[in-house]
């Protein structure tokens, strides 16, 4: 039987090493949580691979809520009866749902949470995550790379930006699990506070082939989730 080949989820781009000051620590730490959540995480998870309907989420007895906001709360905001149309893809429907809490520790004992949400569908896979990090939006630009766009969402200041996803190729005569890089992920960081004073939400959508995903679907549904979600300020 030949190997598979599974895209996971979107990685951010190249950021500074911890220690170099704290905002460089902070970057890192989306790294972290983003490669670690499955063995880090107890969440939501519901997989509908024969049933039509779509997954919905799910709260976990485990799970460990974010203030102001959950990975629970943010599953419910993207799972949107109306994400397939924001998306450009309405036929199709949520096969996955997920929301949860990573946790990186650093070597000085601080902890970071951060809260995320994913869901799945046939062409698309969005991932919705937030982080209360004293650090605006404007700063963090400068580490995401020449491609970065200026964007404005609900009234908040907003980057747009590209990074890689990493794709899991399942070896299955030998049990064995590669990893390598995929294909393209779009990503919105849009700042919490109309003044972005520090804080943001991170949005990104890529593809299970290896087309370039639509920024037009990631700015819809970047305007319509956020402003969903407990604590977003109105610009």
């Amino acid at each position: 039987m030949s190997d598979q080949q599974i895209v996971g989820a979107a990685t951010s781009a190249e950021r500074p090493e911890k220690g170099m000051n704290e905002w460089g620590q902070a970057l890192l730490a989306l790294v972290v949580a983003g490669g670690l959540a499955a063995f880090l995480l107890s969440g939501t998870f519901q997989q509908k691979s024969s049933d039509p309907e779509p997954a919905v989420c799910e709260a976990s007895d485990d799970a460990r809520p974010s203030r102001p906001v959950s990975g629970v709360q943010l599953c419910t905001a993207l799972n949107r009866v109306d994400l397939p149309t924001l998306l450009g893809t309405p036929t199709e429907y949520a096969m996955t749902a997920s929301g949860k809490e990573s946790m990186s520790k650093w070597a000085d004992g601080a902890r970071t949470v951060t809260p995320e949400a994913e869901i799945q569908l046939a062409t698309y896979s969005v991932k919705l995550s937030t982080s209360d990090d004293d650090i605006p939006v404007a700063e963090m630009a400068d580490f995401l790379g020449s491609s970065v766009q200026n964007r404005t969402i609900g009234g908040h200041p907003a980057v747009l930006y590209s990074s890689r996803t990493i794709a899991l190729e399942f070896n299955l005569g030998g049990g064995k699990v590669d990893t390598g890089p995929g294909g393209i992920a779009r990503s919105l960081l849009v700042a919490k506070g109309t003044k972005d004073g520090g804080g943001y939400y991170e949005v990104s959508i890529w593809r299970q082939d290896d087309v370039l995903p639509d920024d037009f679907a990631l700015t819809r549904v970047a305007e319509t989730v956020l402003p969903t979600i407990p604590g977003w300020t109105a610009g």
